[in-house]
């Protein structure tokens, strides 16, 4: 290479850094715009991320949850800068093609996390919807027990032989879920029965009068016994009686305390809670009589004898 060739080289390169140069210049109003930009929406996606942490505190259950769509909202909240910033240098083409990726990287990860991802807006659903706190007594799905912790993708259920179910959020939000402390009050359902001949209408005055003087019953005025059904042996009862849930005395212990109750009121009444029978009637439309029958077959032995 020859030096005149070295030196049109040379040249090449100096008009191209000054070009380079005089279009920094030109621009550099534009880029300390931008970052002017990029620091205000910063300091703003902290402020308001803050102040919306708090309200979230104050309104969700679970901290988790509220951290989880404060920080969603700070992030949102500076990327909408750094959109504005980019797009005000003149380079929207960039803007254009980050969103593009942005779009088919979520895409990407919502496929490859499909069960986490449903799992967690179940759960910010459920932050947002509450259908149930900690300490609520729930039923969902074959679960049944008190709630001990909410998190972002399953609920913590005690149930009531002291284990701890873990519940994905998806199985809560799908499924039909049943919540026993909402209302406060239960009631305890208690079948009975009782013999053919005893009176109905007088089981029923002596069972509700003697469980409304259990304290733990409340609105007395609704306790009650219906005539359900005729059994085999006896005509089925089904007492039912309100409490308190959660109150200071359990379920199991309520429940017990209806049935001593029940059985020793129908016992004191001297009505029968009857045990399984049969009776054989041989006299019925075709049949012959037990007494006939026997003695058919004792006069059948003495003419064979």
């Amino acid at each position: 290479m020859d030096l005149k060739s070295l030196t049109h080289y040379i040249q090449l390169i100096e008009e191209k850094l000054m070009s380079w140069l005089d279009t920094t210049v030109q621009h550099l109003p534009n880029f300390v715009v931008a970052l002017l930009i990029v620091l205000v929406f910063s300091l703003l996606s902290r402020v308001m991320s803050k102040t919306l942490r708090s309200v979230l505190h104050k309104t969700l259950e679970s901290r988790q949850i509220a951290d989880l769509l404060a920080a969603i909202f700070k992030i949102i909240v500076m990327t909408i800068g750094i959109f504005v910033a980019l797009d005000f240098v003149g380079l929207s083409g960039t803007v254009k093609s980050l969103l593009a990726g942005a779009g088919i990287v979520g895409l990407a990860i919502g496929f490859a996390f499909q069960d986490m991802t449903e799992n967690l807006i179940a759960g910010i659903a459920m932050g947002v919807r509450k259908p149930f706190q900690i300490g609520d007594v729930i039923e969902a799905d074959g679960v049944f027990g008190t709630v001990k912790t909410i998190n972002l993708r399953n609920t913590l259920v005690e149930n009531f032989y002291g284990q701890l179910d873990i519940v994905p959020n998806k199985v809560l939000f799908r499924n039909t879920l049943r919540n026993y402390s909402t209302t406060g009050e239960r009631i305890v359902e208690v079948p009975v029965g009782i013999s053919y001949a005893d009176d109905i209408q007088k089981a029923s005055e002596v069972l509700v009068e003697a469980i409304n003087g259990l304290e733990f019953i409340a609105k007395k005025d609704e306790t009650a016994v219906y005539a359900e059904s005729f059994g085999d042996s006896s005509i089925n009862l089904l007492v039912w009686a309100w409490i308190d849930y959660p109150g200071h005395v359990g379920f199991m212990q309520a429940r017990h305390e209806l049935v001593v109750t029940i059985n020793n009121t129908l016992s004191d009444n001297d009505i029968l809670i009857p045990f399984p029978i049969r009776t054989l009637d041989f006299g019925i439309k075709g049949g012959e009589k037990l007494d006939a029958m026997l003695s058919n077959r004792q006069a059948q032995k003495d003419q064979n004898q």
